[in-house]
């Protein structure tokens, strides 16, 4: 059996979080606690192109006990409250941004809270983060027509590309939702890898497109989160989240079939 990795999956780093970020946001101070238990246990933090390109390439190996440190979004508190912390410990991490979030000349007003500017995304860059794409302004990408899918993520792509003089390898799908027609237009558009949800460790075997991530959320204490980043007790925490996953792609299923009808008969 391939190595398991847990691959963390952070949103909002605030004291003070949005009612809509609420419970996907983690304060600073359990942040700095977390990193610090992944420090003492010997964790190695990878960034997601990292791991990738170690997966991909015969002969190389994973380092002692891997993780990976990931945001979603581009939440002003990772700049304030979390880079300070990485630094600290020399950890990597990967930054995913929605670019019609970010303040700057293509914001489009969706964000949920405070959110990054651009600047502050270079000095991330700068520091180490890998920045990878995150849509544009956020959809449930396996409801969208193709050509409003390829507007998504080339628009994406091509923001970063311009603002940090390099193209993103890794992607994120926003909500985790994603499907086999989003997967290979995903990697039609130039993304090497990407990062679903599903709450469980990532594995080679899942492919570059499909990674599994673990949810951390405000009410995830310190022993909770030593659990997770173990791997003990994965499908007990989330059995609630995965049962209403499931549900939900029905439903998303039936919407995306309904508006293939209408489209058909129009």
């Amino acid at each position: 059996m391939s190595a398991a990795v847990p691959i963390l999956m952070y949103h909002s780093i605030a004291h003070e979080p949005t009612e809509a970020t609420r419970e996907l946001s983690v304060s600073p101070g359990a942040f700095a606690d977390q990193l610090e238990l992944l420090g003492e246990r010997g964790f190695t933090p990878l960034s997601t192109a990292g791991l990738a390109a170690i997966w991909r390439t015969p002969g190389r190996t994973l380092p002692a006990r891997p993780v990976l440190i990931t945001f979603d979004d581009g939440y002003e508190g990772v700049h304030r409250h979390a880079l300070p912390v990485l630094a600290k410990h020399g950890f990597a991490s990967t930054l995913f941004v929605s670019t019609g979030w970010l303040r700057g000349s293509y914001d489009t007003g969706g964000g949920l809270d405070l959110m990054l500017d651009w600047d502050q995304v270079r000095e991330l860059a700068a520091a180490g983060t890998e920045i990878g794409g995150h849509s544009h302004t956020h959809p449930e990408l396996d409801q969208l027509d193709d050509e409003d899918l390829w507007f998504e993520l080339l628009r994406c792509k091509d923001i970063i590309a311009d603002e940090l003089g390099t193209r993103p390898l890794s992607f994120a799908y926003p909500y985790g939702y994603s499907s086999r027609r989003v997967r290979r237009t995903v990697r039609g558009a130039g993304f090497a890898q990407s990062l679903a949800v599903n709450n469980g460790l990532a594995r080679r075997t899942q492919g570059p497109y499909a990674l599994k991530r673990v949810t951390v959320r405000r009410s995830t204490g310190i022993e909770e989160f030593e659990r997770l980043v173990e791997g003990r007790a994965i499908t007990r925490n989330f059995a609630k989240d995965c049962a209403l996953t499931k549900g939900y792609a029905v439903v998303r299923r039936a919407r995306q079939a309904r508006r293939k009808a209408i489209r058909t008969r129009v």
